[in-house]
């Protein structure tokens, strides 16, 4: 929209965070953040603007979030500013504006450039001991040098070094060993003991130990911490596509400006070439191109003719568009997508309970040998029994082996979320990497229903066309398989709006015309008249009011067009397929049958689908569970990994741990892919920590290596681990 536009008070409140200096915060979304010269000039450019005090990007969110006093600048002067620079930039609601991110990169910066600063000026009075530049007999130079040393080290043990304290009072409240447990003892004891010996005047000090151990741990982490906040950056980047305002079409036909958050279903939309979708819905005019990226990873231009549908957030490349509102603001796919990856990466432990065992005893292991390592060398020489304790304390230290998995995890659901899958539950993807059997459910997900116009029945003797409006009005409001391709039929008409409509197990019911319909199922449908259910034909939906059936839709199914060729990769890589559905047998078995699978069952309840998943699993499987309807809410809750299309019913959403935004079937093996990489790397990763250990480890308990050099051979494990980790969004990417 036109910068201008947001002078107006009522608007620019929706996005201006007041502050209590009289400044202002803003969160403005910029897709051009692509080319690093362009995100310099747009920094300088607003940094140049009258009252302007801070300028943050962050360029995988694609956001910029600026303090500036608004009254010196006003909000269209800002965005004129970035339209100079060629990054147009669109204001997002202040409730965007997230601190608790922000806040905890900028705290771990600080730490470790404090570690940094310091660990610099602590070596360099180490280098002038170590290198002779004072005689050994100026012992007041010496100790000039020491003091010094342990007066520059203290920012780093009371400040930079305090999530490790935190973290180890934590693990002992909890009664568990973890990875900060060791880091804590060793900072704290090599550092007592330095300044004890600082204060006689004699004995070692390791202060520029510390400096190095501290700041290359924390460096470790702020990696990862930078590659775990980038994992969620493309749901967000899609939720921020969302604009503030759209054209709503009146009755009369002319269009009027409203807040997207206003618009319901059943609303007519006026989307411009080369604006965003404001609202789910389904497409009225004849053709349209569409950028998809944000929500699928899709870079290609997406067709789409009239009856099929939009997505919010989507970019029109060729346009304009008549859009009819299907969900609008927290109930549209980009909404509903950043809701589920802001709970997963709420939920989702760092260390998974089997990665905390494991990190436990080794942990446990370290502490006896560091322990083992003081007994044997007071017996022989008691003077170096400190050092080496030391020495084996740091070098054996787990934080390599502990951050191989949350490293990789993180790179590895970024790398997804640009590909169109969205990981709710990271833990799934050690099972994903596992299974060895996928089970499908047919209707909607293997196969996609086709509605018979030729078989189209009306016992009344009605126009089929018209009992198909009708029942359209229905279908439009159930995300069912069946349903949905029955209001595909319809596109071409436009069907009434259905009211006080309720969707069951059954089937759906509301009024349409003033009167109350039923579609569905045989059984549920008559029921509304009082009938029993008759001998009705397996698969078809039923339309009927109080007198009784109007109308018997028959439908044809088709595998998806990428079904044969996903089936064809996940088992080349080791899965085994299955379909478990609710159908008659004669339906299922010519799907199964055209896409070569031999293990199938019909006639499936939900019972009977969990039932089969505990016979799978009672034959040693890992199954890997896809569906998309209400009914297969049970099954994917209770599989080892479950995934669900995007477009499904929002219980199979609910509950599974993969959810294939772009509505295609070969999101499975792209996520399988990246899990099975991100199982080699974390293996890998763990396998060179644990063999620098056991180098590291003979060496440090005779004596042979100091706690400075195991505090940087520790440390840079530590960096090279999350490094390596980082290789499986990369490897994506390729």
């Amino acid at each position: 929209m036109n910068a201008a536009a947001w002078a107006e008070p009522r608007l620019a409140a929706q996005v201006l965070r007041p502050r209590r200096d009289g400044r202002s915060d803003i969160a403005l979304r910029v897709p051009a953040l692509d080319d690093p010269r362009r995100v310099l000039r747009l920094e300088q450019a607003l940094h140049a603007l009258p009252g302007v005090r801070r300028v943050a990007i962050d360029v995988a969110a694609r956001r910029v979030r600026v303090t500036w006093d608004a009254r010196l600048t006003p909000l269209p002067a800002l965005l004129d500013a970035c339209a100079r620079q060629h990054c147009p930039a669109e204001p997002l609601r202040r409730a965007r504006i997230d601190d608790a991110r922000d806040d905890e990169m900028r705290d771990a910066l600080k730490r470790l450039l404090v570690a940094g600063m310091c660990a610099m000026q602590v070596m360099s009075y180490a280098l002038a001991i170590y290198l002779g530049a004072t005689e050994f007999e100026d012992f007041s130079t010496r100790g000039l040098f020491r003091w010094l040393g342990f007066l520059s080290i203290i920012p780093v043990v009371a400040y930079s070094a305090l999530p490790f304290y935190r973290g180890a009072l934590h693990e002992l409240h909890a009664r568990r060993i973890g990875i900060h447990l060791p880091v804590a003892l060793a900072v704290l004891l090599v550092f007592l003991a330095s300044a004890f010996a600082t204060l006689r005047g004699r004995g070692e000090i390791y202060f520029d130990s510390i400096g190095m151990f501290v700041f290359l741990l924390l460096a470790a982490r702020y990696v990862e911490l930078r590659a775990r906040h980038r994992s969620g950056a493309l749901g967000e980047s899609a939720a921020d596509a969302m604009p503030l305002l759209a054209q709503r079409r009146r009755t009369n036909g002319a269009l009027e400006t409203v807040a997207a958050l206003e618009l319901v279903p059943g609303d007519r939309v006026h989307v411009p070439e080369g604006a965003v979708v404001p609202a789910d819905g389904v497409l009225e005019s004849a053709y349209a191109a569409l950028d998809e990226s944000l929500l699928t990873g899709e870079s290609r231009p997406q067709p789409r003719r009239r009856g099929e549908r939009l997505l919010a957030g989507s970019l029109l490349l060729a346009g304009p568009a008549d859009l009819r509102v299907e969900a609008g603001g927290d109930a549209t796919a980009a909404a509903r997508m950043e809701a589920l990856g802001a709970h997963a990466r709420a939920a989702r432990p760092v260390v998974t309970p089997a990665d905390q065992r494991a990190v436990a005893r080794f942990v446990a292991g370290v502490l006896l040998l560091t322990a083992a390592t003081a007994l044997g060398w007071l017996l022989v020489d008691p003077a170096r029994a400190f050092g080496a304790a030391v020495a084996v304390l740091v070098v054996a230290c787990p934080c390599a082996f502990a951050l191989s998995r949350p490293a990789a995890l993180a790179s590895a659901l970024g790398a997804l979320a640009r590909q169109g899958v969205l990981v709710t539950d990271g833990a799934a993807l050690d099972a994903l990497a596992r299974a060895d059997t996928a089970l499908f459910d047919k209707t909607g997900t293997l196969g996609v229903p086709t509605l018979d116009r030729g078989r189209i029945r009306t016992p009344r003797g009605d126009a089929p066309d018209a009992m198909l409006r009708l029942a359209a009005a229905l279908a439009r409001e159930s995300a069912h398989p069946l349903a949905r391709a029955l209001a595909d039929a319809a596109r071409d008409a436009t069907p009434p709006r259905a009211w006080n409509v309720q969707v069951g197990p059954g089937g759906i019911e509301g009024v349409v015309d003033g009167r109350r319909l039923r579609l569905g199922r045989a059984g549920h449908a008559l029921a509304l008249a009082g009938v029993a259910d008759p001998d009705a034909a397996d698969g078809a939906l039923w339309l009927a009011d109080v007198g009784g059936a109007l109308a018997i839709f028959h439908f044809d199914e088709q595998p998806r067009a990428d079904a044969a060729r996903t089936l064809a990769a996940l088992r080349a890589d080791g899965l085994v397929p299955a379909i478990a559905s609710g159908d008659a047998a004669g339906r299922v078995a010519d799907l199964a049958a055209r896409l070569d699978i031999g293990d199938w069952h019909a006639r499936q309840s939900p019972a009977d689908k969990l039932e089969r998943l505990r016979e799978l699993r009672a034959r040693g499987r890992t199954v890997l569970v896809v569906g998309d309807g209400g009914n297969d809410a049970p099954v994917l809750a209770g599989a080892d990994v479950s995934a669900a299309l995007a477009e499904g019913a929002e219980a199979a959403r609910t509950h599974a741990d993969l959810l294939l935004l772009d509505g295609r079937l070969d999101g499975l093996a792209r996520a399988r892919a990246v899990a099975r990489r991100m199982h080699r790397v974390v293996d890998g990763s763990r396998r060179g920590a644990l063999a620098y250990n056991l180098c590291a480890i003979p060496f440090a308990a005779l004596g042979l290596v100091p706690p400075w050099l195991a505090g940087v051979g520790m440390s840079l494990s530590s960096l090279a681990v999350v490094l390596n980790a980082l290789r499986t969004g990369r490897e994506a990417r390729a």
